[in-house]
């Protein structure tokens, strides 16, 4: 069984196998259609945590190993090659997210390199193309994350043959719903995020559902379902992983919600203050405006949604502070990373299935990135 460290790579080798196998297909069309494969594979590859495949792993390693698994129970459904492959086909689905999420958030740059609707945006500009290169950009890096997220579903039924790879297994009915589920809630979690923003929805309420579907849902809970799925867990455990998943992806978008308002860009990747210049209704936002005075609260919101000088920063940086809002933020956090921990020591597997889910739920509450 692959430990936690080898599971990313494994997964990276996936994926550039799949991205081998496709560029056939993309060159049959046009070299331009190359170059947006390319742009894909090079966002792909190119960083990332692969936090959502180690969940995956992570569940199944729970479902194989659980005590109540009856001793005359077959062999796993699926191989641990399988549970890689899934873990890799959401990265896809990640690929799409971040991608369409940067065309929604108007954002420069990810992990430190310029987002791709600013990379086809500045290819229009430097081969002097006519109409609008920002247009253009944007309306390429749409199409490029619609093929991340057609991959995807490619890549985990394995409807993309690799070279020198076995026959990919089909996914059990019980996994195979999961993961439409997912793909669905991340989707309806972005129209939920941009339509608070422009409707100025600014209540708590709001912002937990839109990190709830948005990120916790495909980021941690499916995830650890999905593994527990291929494992042929029982209903039980599946529950508790649910449950374990919903409080870990919340704390992770906490944190998230966190570094996109005061994080280090040397360590995010994205600008400073990002958050804040997009106009997220974060729960960290929503926070402080209900813990201000009426007139800082109207400072704070005309702040949010347009470009800050460092001074303007530095303000909506500091009601955050005096609203309280980051320490209660931090404070959640601390909350979910707790009850989530004491459940999964709970869990009636693996000593090794339970330390390596609570190093993970450590890792993603305490992210510097």
């Amino acid at each position: 069984m692959l430990s936690q460290q080898q599971v990313p790579g494994a997964v990276a080798e996936v994926l550039q196998d799949f991205f081998c196998a496709t560029s056939t297909a993309l060159d049959e069309i046009s070299p331009v259609v190359t170059r947006a494969g390319t742009a894909l594979e090079e966002f792909v590859l190119g960083g990332g945590k692969r936090l959502r495949p180690l969940f995956v792993h992570a569940g199944w390693q729970c479902a194989v190993s659980a005590a109540d698994r009856p001793a005359t129970a077959p062999a796993p459904p699926v191989s641990e090659p399988l549970v890689v492959r899934v873990g890799a086909a959401i990265e896809l689905i990640q690929a799409c997210a971040l991608i369409h999420d940067d065309i929604l958030d108007r954002s420069d740059t990810r992990r430190g390199n310029p987002t791709v609707h600013r990379r086809f945006e500045a290819e229009h500009d430097e081969s002097a193309w006519a109409g609008d290169s920002a247009h253009h950009g944007s309306s390429v890096a749409i199409l490029v994350g619609d093929l991340a997220l057609a991959w995807a579903d490619d890549l985990v039924h394995g409807h993309v043959p690799v070279p020198d790879a076995p026959v990919p297994a089909v996914l059990p009915p019980a996994a195979g719903a999961l993961w439409s589920r997912m793909r669905t809630e991340v989707l309806g979690g972005q129209l939920l995020d941009i339509t608070n923003e422009v409707s100025a929805d600014e209540s708590v309420d709001a912002a937990y559902r839109v990190m709830e579907y948005k990120t916790a849902a495909y980021t941690v809970a499916r995830p650890l379902e999905i593994g527990a799925a291929l494992g042929d867990s029982s209903p039980e455990l599946s529950a508790a992983l649910r449950r374990i998943g919903t409080g870990l992806g919340l704390a992770f978008q906490l944190r998230d919600d966190l570094l996109g308002a005061v994080g280090d860009p040397e360590q995010t990747g994205k600008p400073s203050g990002d958050d804040l210049t997009a106009g997220k209704r974060t729960v960290l936002v929503a926070l402080a405006l209900a813990g201000s005075d009426p007139a800082t609260a109207d400072t704070l919101r005309g702040l949010l949604g347009r470009n800050l000088s460092a001074a303007e920063l530095a303000t909506a940086r500091g009601i955050l502070t005096e609203s309280g809002a980051l320490a209660e933020v931090e404070r959640q956090i601390d909350d979910h990373l707790t009850a989530a921990l004491a459940e999964i020591s709970g869990l009636d597997v693996s000593a090794t299935a339970r330390d390596d889910l609570a190093a993970l739920a450590h890792r993603i509450a305490h992210r510097q990135a």
